[in-house]
């Protein structure tokens, strides 16, 4: 439910002492027509009440019910007949309180000019609250828009990550199971490796954003996990510095990045390879650069990203709404992927 004009402490304040100054110009003026200062005070105490009265009982009522816009008239009807409902209480009640005759007269005489002013007044606070009103309105609307926006974001993101989880797994129990006859050593060594990196992307799965060296651990148990699939053909080379360890980037956002750079690096060769992985920090961006080697007769990597590739480029777009966060580069049978991120993150 919104919240009255004169909920904030500050407001009520300047209203209150606007109806001071208000009734006191009131007394002043019925004083200075020659009556006295009791029946001065007693004409601007009774009448003001009742316009005071009148102004929070259109403002509470357009707290229930703010019409739409082709029914701003229903304020029109509201001001009037508040207005006139004022005059028709308030003369009654002078006219039981004051048996002055010079008094009567002269407030038989005001009534049309003591309306016009009341219905200023109510006029001017309903359409003071109508904008406060239609203002929150307006802001819990954008405040749920923008929920709702985050929370199918969130989806998204949790979805592209939970993508990515399936197909290593399956290479995983597929190595595991090739090696439990032949190597059961480095089976059991896998998968001690295999729970240590599930249990961390559990943890992972939590955090929206986390340090590069926190990152770069994970990562480590990964290459250890293909390191055993793939013996000595896989090698990496990690560089970062103290400064780029402790930016941050989105949780799990290295792993598709090596995995693609590990899957057309080795899987068209026989020989040996080199992941190289390099962190650094560049006009307030953590840049990191993932290279690997690549065939160009046998490889596809040169024509196009991997679903890799796309869902971090998804997730970048997601988080920062750039397009131009991750760069692939195929040069001297070298492909390298670059990606930014932004400390200026939410």
């Amino acid at each position: 439910m919104p919240t009255s004009p004169l909920s904030a402490i500050r407001l009520q304040f300047a209203f209150v002492i606007f109806w001071i100054i208000w009734m006191t110009l009131h007394m002043v003026v019925i004083h200075g027509l020659g009556f006295s200062w009791q029946l001065s005070m007693l004409d601007s105490g009774v009448m003001n009440l009742l316009l005071l009265s009148g102004c929070l009982l259109v403002s509470n009522n357009l707290k229930y019910y703010l019409p739409q816009k082709d029914r701003f008239w229903y304020i029109l009807l509201w001001s009037i007949g508040l207005s006139v409902a004022w005059m028709f209480v308030g003369r009654w009640i002078m006219i039981h309180l004051i048996k002055d005759d010079a008094y009567l007269t002269f407030l038989d005489a005001s009534i049309i000019i003591r309306t016009a002013i009341s219905f200023l007044m109510i006029g001017c606070m309903a359409i003071v609250s109508v904008l406060w009103y239609t203002l929150q309105e307006q802001n819990e609307n954008e405040q749920r828009k923008a929920d709702a926006i985050r929370l199918s974001r969130d989806a998204e993101l949790f979805n592209l990550r939970q993508q990515l989880q399936p197909h290593f797994l399956f290479n995983s129990l597929n190595s595991i199971n090739a090696l439990i006859g032949s190597r059961p050593g480095e089976a059991r060594k896998m998968i001690q490796q295999l729970a240590d990196f599930l249990r961390g992307t559990l943890k992972k799965e939590e955090q929206q954003w986390i340090m590069l060296a926190d990152e770069l651990t994970h990562l480590q148990l990964y290459l250890d996990i293909e390191k055993v699939r793939f013996g000595h053909r896989l090698m990496t080379e990690i560089l970062s510095d103290e400064e780029s360890n402790q930016l941050r980037l989105p949780s799990l956002l290295l792993q598709p990045i090596v995995e693609n750079a590990i899957k057309f690096g080795l899987y068209d060769t026989t020989g040996a390879i080199t992941i190289s992985i390099r962190a650094r920090k560049e006009n307030m961006e953590l840049i990191v650069t993932v290279q690997n080697p690549y065939d160009p007769q046998t490889s596809s990597a040169a024509t196009g990203t991997g679903f890799g590739l796309k869902s971090v480029q998804r997730r970048l777009y997601l988080l920062f709404a750039r397009n131009d966060l991750l760069i692939t580069v195929t040069e001297d049978q070298l492909f390298t992927t670059i990606i930014k991120i932004p400390q200026q993150y939410d």
